[in-house]
């Protein structure tokens, strides 16, 4: 995410194709800035807190941005160097990634490299079914959201709709812990209140 912010998105996309060895010297470059954040910052939190917070938004809505190859070349062994600089100086640090988008393609890899947590469990995006995710990674991951589709269901729907989906999401994730409920997302102004309240006190009902 990062290098998007510093290339613009479209530039670092085509970087990784056409100038691979431009992108990873940036990569490695950002690597770098994070190790020594990492130095800093948690010397200091030490276990005062719980949970620390990576983003990058990986997937589109039919898919990962590139191949789960390009990922493991590029992105997993610098995704281990810096969870494993977290773990080595804070091993009960739970570490959380946030990625909007389809990245079923790519959870088995970034629990292979550390991952705890993932949000916000785009279950709108192809290949993110709710059923599917918990039966393939539900022992591995703990899914912090998924709890409500925010694009059509919350901003959309009737409130019936919203709590039947709620209660739907809320018995495929719960079983056997590993879940906290979230809905997907960022709430927007188009959201009709009735319908937050709705989701809130399902959820609520439910133990989530």
């Amino acid at each position: 995410e990062w290098a998007c912010y510093l290339r613009r998105m479209d530039n670092f996309l085509m970087d990784l194709a056409a100038e691979p060895a431009q992108a990873e010297a940036l990569l490695d470059k950002l690597v770098e800035i994070h190790l020594a954040g990492l130095d800093r910052l948690l010397p200091v939190l030490g276990e005062n807190v719980d949970l620390i917070q990576l983003g990058d938004d990986l997937g589109m809505e039919h898919g990962p941005f590139f191949s789960p190859v390009q990922f493991r070349e590029l992105f997993k062994p610098r995704y281990k160097l810096i969870i494993d600089r977290v773990k080595q100086l804070c091993p009960s640090l739970k570490v959380f990634l946030h990625s909007c988008g389809s990245i079923r393609l790519l959870l088995g890899d970034l629990i292979e490299v550390g991952v705890d947590v993932i949000n916000p469990v785009q279950i709108s995006a192809a290949n993110m079914a709710p059923a599917e995710l918990k039966r393939e990674f539900g022992s591995a991951i703990t899914f912090w959201g998924g709890g409500c589709d925010t694009q059509s269901i919350l901003s959309r729907g009737t409130p019936q709709q919203v709590a039947d989906h709620v209660r739907q999401n809320i018995e495929v994730f719960a079983p056997g812990g590993g879940f906290i409920f979230n809905q997907v997302h960022n709430i927007l102004s188009e959201v009709p209140p009735e319908n937050v309240v709705t989701m809130y006190e399902t959820a609520t009902a439910a133990g989530a």
